[in-house]
């Protein structure tokens, strides 16, 4: 189980679990009308080193020169467990995933956080958030202002600094792997 700290600072931070953050697909113009698609991601942690985010706060508060604004925050979805487990998490999204069996060694492995392209998270019970995996591969961006905003009212909570420089450095990882030829 992980460690979270109570939310108090109003600012974005790293770390930060923020439930129904939306995510723009794409956006088109038909015959004079835009269609949006949005992604509405259940729970994110966010990603984004801290002293970025707060240099970005402390700027845009005081209005000093905006050249330490971040143009966006990353971030990664936290997908139900059980439904990563099963493979079914992203089939609202038209997308098939592997399954994996509850006694197999690529379901401990995640478990234990030693598939670098997962983390599993297991929260208090006070946060009411199901266990959850959060998916590297799955990263994306969203404004800083929009999720400034959001955490105001969706914000469950923030992981304790231990656990997010945890979940930062086995993103960072698997960020900067080295892809072999021929599927190695």
């Amino acid at each position: 189980m992980i460690s979270v700290d109570t939310v108090t600072i109003e600012r974005v931070c790293q770390g930060d679990v923020i439930r129904d953050v939306e995510y723009c697909e794409s956006a088109e113009s038909i015959e004079g009308i835009i269609e949006v698609n949005k992604i509405i991601f259940p729970v994110v942690v966010v990603l984004t080193q801290d002293c970025d985010l707060l240099w970005d706060d402390t700027y845009r508060i005081n209005e000093k020169p905006n050249d330490k604004w971040l143009m966006s925050v990353l971030l990664a979805p936290a997908y139900n467990a059980d439904h990563l487990f099963s493979g079914v998490h992203l089939e609202e999204l038209g997308i098939i995933s592997e399954a994996f069996k509850r006694q197999s060694t690529d379901y401990k492995r995640i478990i234990q956080n030693k598939n670098p392209r997962y983390h599993y998270l297991e929260f208090p019970d006070e946060v009411h958030i199901v266990p959850s995996v959060i998916d590297f591969k799955h990263y994306f961006s969203a404004p800083v202002t929009y999720l400034r905003t959001l955490k105001r009212t969706n914000c469950a909570c923030k992981l304790a600094p231990l656990y997010r420089e945890d979940v930062c450095q086995r993103f960072s990882s698997y960020l900067s792997r080295i892809g072999l030829p021929n599927g190695q």
